[in-house]
């Protein structure tokens, strides 16, 4: 079940339906796990590392709470993005504090104020690392292109961790949807 808390006051555009949306964590969330063999000390750092495994363009800061950042690329998407959370070895968590999209209807709706987690635990010999793009779910529109990227980039990160080296975007198209949009 989606659990989504909206607030509708005072607009009558007919996507208001998002505009001041809060989310809660659901099962429809896009969420993709892995297990790697280092440690939860060195995946909480490769995830820190945001340069290293999403876009080499972030701006600002990635690795102490309060931090905010911004992501672009091109003119398709934009997003500024607080780090609320950070437990060593355990958890990160963002904020996304403002977001842009070209390719959707309402440009500005989608993933604003949703939250984006990466939760570490050990698991025998192995640490696994669940990531959770809470309020990004199968009805918004941008969500096969969001799902195809941030499977590009988790498997990206998945790298840094295991062999010292992600693929993160440096400026040129990595999936079949940011070629189609470029």
């Amino acid at each position: 079940m989606l659990s989504l808390f909206l607030n509708r006051a005072g607009s009558d555009n007919k996507h208001s339906r998002h505009t001041k949306a809060e989310y809660i964590m659901s099962d429809q969330d896009f969420t993709r796990t892995f297990s790697v063999t280092q440690t939860p000390e060195e995946v909480f750092a490769a995830i820190n590392n945001v340069r290293g495994w999403w876009s080499e363009e972030i701006e600002g800061n990635t690795d102490k709470q309060g931090d905010v950042f911004a992501y672009h690329y091109r003119d398709i998407h934009r997003c500024t993005i607080k780090l609320i959370e950070l437990v060593p070895a355990r958890k990160v968590v963002w904020h996304v504090l403002d977001n842009y999209f070209s390719f959707t209807q309402d440009k500005t709706v989608e993933w604003t104020n949703t939250k984006i987690r990466f939760d570490i635990s050990r698991k025998g010999d192995k640490t696994e690392v669940r990531f959770t793009h809470e309020g990004l779910v199968p009805e918004n529109e941008c969500y096969e292109a969001c799902s195809e990227g941030w499977s590009t980039y988790v498997s990206s990160l998945q790298s840094l961790i295991a062999k010292g080296k992600g693929t993160p975007n440096v400026g040129e198209p990595m999936t079949d949807t940011e070629r189609a949009l470029s």
